[in-house]
């Protein structure tokens, strides 16, 4: 009874597999990501910009814009946008469209984000949720919007970068509460753009700040040594320059883009994998008492 069951398994992972390794023709499309002036956007826009894909990258601030620019190559093209600005996004988007012209925008990254205020609810205020829903939930419903009929017309992909904190709110705070709503946008996203041959997935990354370094200044050193780089040791060292957190997180995005048959669903990191997904079908109480043990709770002084 069970050699049946093990050979089934083992031949639906072989075809899983086969059916997951499967890659698009090598072509140069038009990809759109936002929030690109430092950390991972930067680097993500980087990293497609040396794979060869004809980056659109967006940024917050002008100088983030400049350095973007000088760190890459020819390919690569900036503009400024606030996605909580409705004017904003429509300029970009017609930005987009005078590069793509006939060719429409095959990918779009929703990665622009905020963390906002984290802590115990009674402890904040409305604005605090507002403005943390503005930037990660709304943002990237405007941008998706303003540039559907061009990735209708390519055929496109859109990834939107969520969390594992958008499976499981291990915290209160805007933030769970926006990447929450960004999953629930891509679910339903997904149903109503597949009958015009548009995919749509979702990174789930999980943790991979440590107490040691601070992720924003490790990013930035990386940043300054990126550029400092020829080009030709740029595509030689690849992925290999990149530390393992970051490359985990732009190998489902470049998956997401390149491949035949994109996953629903992107979980980088181990602890996504191992903790926080599993964590997520636990019952609630059992989740409950855990988190309520681990995290500081209103009233309760946290020095």
């Amino acid at each position: 009874m069970w050699l049946p069951l093990l050979l089934g398994a083992l031949l639906w992972t072989a075809l899983w597999l086969l059916r997951d390794w499967q890659r698009l023709p090598a072509s140069s499309p038009f990809v759109f990501v936002t929030g690109c002036d430092s950390g991972f956007g930067r680097l993500l826009a980087l990293q497609l910009d040396q794979r060869g894909f004809r980056v659109l990258a967006s940024c917050l601030t002008p100088s983030g814009a400049k350095e973007l620019q000088q760190m890459a190559s020819s390919r690569l093209h900036t503009t400024l946008l606030d996605v909580t600005d409705p004017q904003s996004v429509h300029q970009a988007a017609q930005w987009v469209e005078t590069h793509v012209q006939g060719a429409g925008l095959f990918g779009l990254v929703n990665n622009a984000g905020v963390a906002g205020i984290i802590g115990p609810t009674p402890w904040l205020t409305w604005e605090d949720f507002h403005q943390v829903l503005n930037v990660n939930t709304l943002g990237p419903i405007r941008v998706t919007l303003a540039l559907l009929p061009l990735l209708q017309q390519a055929q496109g992909r859109v990834v939107n970068i969520t969390s594992v904190l958008g499976r499981l709110a291990a915290n209160g705070g805007g933030y769970c509460v926006s990447k929450f709503g960004l999953e629930a946008f891509s679910d339903s996203l997904r149903r109503d753009v597949a009958p015009f041959g548009v995919r749509v997935s979702i990174v789930e990354p999980g943790f991979f700040q440590t107490p040691v370094t601070s992720l924003e200044s490790l990013e930035s050193t990386l940043q300054a040594c990126w550029a400092r780089l020829p080009p030709a040791l740029q595509a030689h060292y690849g992925d290999a320059f990149l530390p393992s957190y970051l490359t985990k997180v732009s190998r489902c995005v470049e998956h997401a883009l390149t491949a035949r048959h994109p996953r629903t669903r992107y979980s980088p990191g181990w602890d996504a994998k191992l903790l926080w997904l599993p964590a997520s079908y636990l019952p609630a109480s059992l989740v409950d008492a855990v988190l309520t043990w681990l995290l500081p709770k209103p009233g309760q002084s946290v020095f």
